[in-house]
């Protein structure tokens, strides 16, 4: 099996987002170093599993690495300095 393309930018933990009613999950915005301003905030669930497999939730502060992986078949060739 072909390895994806990947890559990995740390982030922090803005702040969580309370659910605004019961059946909604509490979600946690994560500002994404590198990125550009307007776009660099992204939000997720607020719900991680340890190594135990235990429910675990992040707290505001916390350092984060987002990682964005893609199927071979959907990239294509990064032009390199020299060729734009």
């Amino acid at each position: 099996m072909a390895k994806k393309p990947k890559t990995t930018k740390p982030g922090v933990v803005q702040k969580i987002i309370e659910p605004r009613v019961p059946h909604e999950k509490e979600m946690a915005e994560i500002a994404i170093e590198g990125a550009d301003h307007l776009d660099r905030e992204i939000r997720i669930e607020n719900t991680l599993e340890d190594d135990k497999g235990k429910a675990v939730k992040l707290k505001p502060g916390a350092q984060v690495e987002v990682t964005v992986e893609a199927d071979p078949k959907e990239t294509s060739p990064a032009l390199s300095a020299a060729k734009r």
